[in-house]
């Protein structure tokens, strides 16, 4: 069982923002509530009050007009952040590359109530010049590449990014889907059959966020993404499935499931269909998905083949 941080006070945060002439005029508290929809006008108003916020270093009690290049701060008083898993040691490390088996419930990166308790806070605790070069979801478990050289960061996130499925790069997941829905593709699929998903993925609308990652198929400026999903297991509770993706959108494996009509088990975030629910957020957990396998390119001409010992759940247990 994996160690955890406590949940704990971080030291707050401050949060710096410029006035673009497209917003010049509006009230602070209405500019804020737009830029960070978590809250409404009526709470930033709060924040100003209990003196939180600054324009052009000086503190603001009440609300005012923006004008054109405005500076803001809002110093975000401490808060506690939820407890997470330790960052256990790496599976590989050659001096650059450092690649671990990140716990389901760690965050990458700060986001989503999230500062100091993240992969990127224990990484730097521990190797400071080291940076991840991908992210991962809070709940994916599994592999995640971090280096300490920009070099190196910049040529494998290119490879994250694009690659073909029959290019040197591999990133291979396993994941627990609800059965499919009537009319899924997936219903036809025999064990061991593969099934290509190539559903582009956009900027959708979502109540608490403004904006989200979803199914886009209609939108001219969506993303193309591929994958290619293996059945690995039929269950009456689950479907066990190894997913190959080529591209590396966000969210792509649990967009594309619940495109498909079978989205993650337990994934309060996607309906089928793709789309996105607005009474959750990305961070929220209850899914099974784990980063498996991965081959990468080195820089050096070389080959990188890793594995991560799979979670007790995606070991071949659909109906456990």
């Amino acid at each position: 069982m994996s160690r955890e941080l406590p949940a704990a006070l971080n030291r707050g945060h401050a949060y710096r923002d410029r006035v673009t002439p497209r917003d010049r005029g509006q009230w602070l508290s209405a500019f804020y509530a737009a830029r960070y929809p978590h809250s409404s006008a009526a709470v930033w108003r709060q924040r100003l009050a209990a003196g939180e916020i600054c324009r052009n270093d000086q503190q603001l009690q009440a609300d005012v007009a923006l004008a054109a290049g405005d500076a803001l701060i809002w110093h975000r008083p401490p808060w506690q952040e939820a407890a997470v898993p330790v960052l256990p040691g790496p599976l590989f490390d050659d001096g650059d590359l450092l690649v671990f088996d990140k716990p389901s419930g760690l965050p990458v990166l700060p986001g989503g109530g999230f500062l100091e308790h993240t992969l990127l806070a224990q990484l730097q605790a521990r190797w400071p010049e080291a940076r991840p070069v991908h992210r991962l979801g809070r709940f994916t478990s599994g592999l995640l590449i971090c280096a300490r050289r920009s070099t190196t960061r910049a040529w494998l996130s290119a490879q994250l990014r694009e690659t073909t499925l029959v290019s040197p790069c591999r990133k291979t997941y396993r994941a627990l889907l609800q059965p499919p829905a009537p009319g899924s593709p997936l219903l036809e699929l025999e064990l061991g059959e593969p099934l290509s998903l190539t559903t582009p993925l956009g900027r959708c609308a979502h109540g608490r966020l403004g904006s989200i990652w979803a199914a886009a198929p209609a939108d001219p400026a969506a993303l193309q993404a591929s994958s290619a999903l293996r059945l690995l297991e039929r269950g009456d509770r689950a479907w066990l499935v190894e997913v190959t993706i080529a591209t590396g959108r966000p969210h792509q494996i649990r967009i594309h499931t619940a495109a498909a009509g079978a989205p993650l088990l337990g994934d309060p975030l996607y309906a089928p269909g793709g789309v996105a629910l607005d009474q959750a957020l990305p961070g929220d957990g209850g899914y099974h998905l784990h980063a498996h396998r991965l081959r990468l390119a080195c820089p050096d001409g070389g080959l990188l083949e890793l594995e991560a010992p799979l979670p007790a759940a995606l070991r071949g247990a659909a109906d456990g």
